[in-house]
């Protein structure tokens, strides 16, 4: 797991976010983080297990890292922008240190704060993501330096204990479909998908 940002290839977030949903067989849950992230998850396919993040940046990690503690025999999935991820980096710490083996967080890193203009994000100099979640603690942290690594990674992550990172060099493109910005009804959906009953009021 060598592998560094400079030479991962740029691939696609929404082909390889349809390439991850592909592969989820057993009602695994997947957190998707505000604007593009969820977007694109949206876009693959609505799934009862998905959560579509609104308004909460950088919080998909920490989502993904309360719902694999409450339901320990399901696989969860962050999928999280590098902006979000920059403004919570200390959540890949504390999932370092209870290293939940059920959790893999994915980071879609272009390089810049896309959906507020495209303002440059510290990864599009010097910041290595994976290297940070590695110093975190993160010892099976990864670039996926092509769209076969990335399904290799993915695959390691449902097969295996973890918790795991994977980093990937996306693109900007515009997302085709965007997410209903419906809180209730996702928040219920997502809660019947993993097994919960809603409250009665909301």
């Amino acid at each position: 797991m060598a592998d560094t940002s400079h030479n991962a290839k740029r691939m696609s977030r929404a082909e390889l976010t349809r390439r991850l949903v592909a592969q989820l067989k057993h009602d695994e849950a997947v957190i998707g983080g505000i604007g593009n992230s969820n977007f694109d998850l949206w876009g693959a396919g609505p799934r009862p297990q998905n959560f579509y993040m609104l308004g909460s940046m950088g919080l998909a990690a920490p989502i993904a890292f309360g719902v694999a503690l409450a339901q320990k025999q399901r696989k969860v999935f962050a999928l999280e922008g590098d902006g979000s991820l920059l403004m919570q980096m200390g959540s890949l710490a504390t999932i370092a240190n209870v290293a939940p083996p059920n959790l893999a967080v994915v980071v879609w890193d272009n390089g810049m704060y896309q959906i507020t203009g495209k303002q440059a994000a510290a990864t599009a100099g010097r910041a290595d993501l994976v290297e940070m979640a590695r110093g975190a603690g993160l010892a099976q942290a990864a670039w996926a330096t092509d769209e076969e690594d990335f399904d290799r990674l993915v695959a390691q992550a449902l097969a295996g204990p973890g918790p795991w990172f994977i980093g990937a060099r996306i693109d900007a493109a515009t997302p085709t479909r965007q997410t209903p910005r419906e809180p209730v009804i996702i928040k219920n959906n997502f809660m019947r998908g993993l097994g919960v009953t809603p409250p009665s009021k909301g």
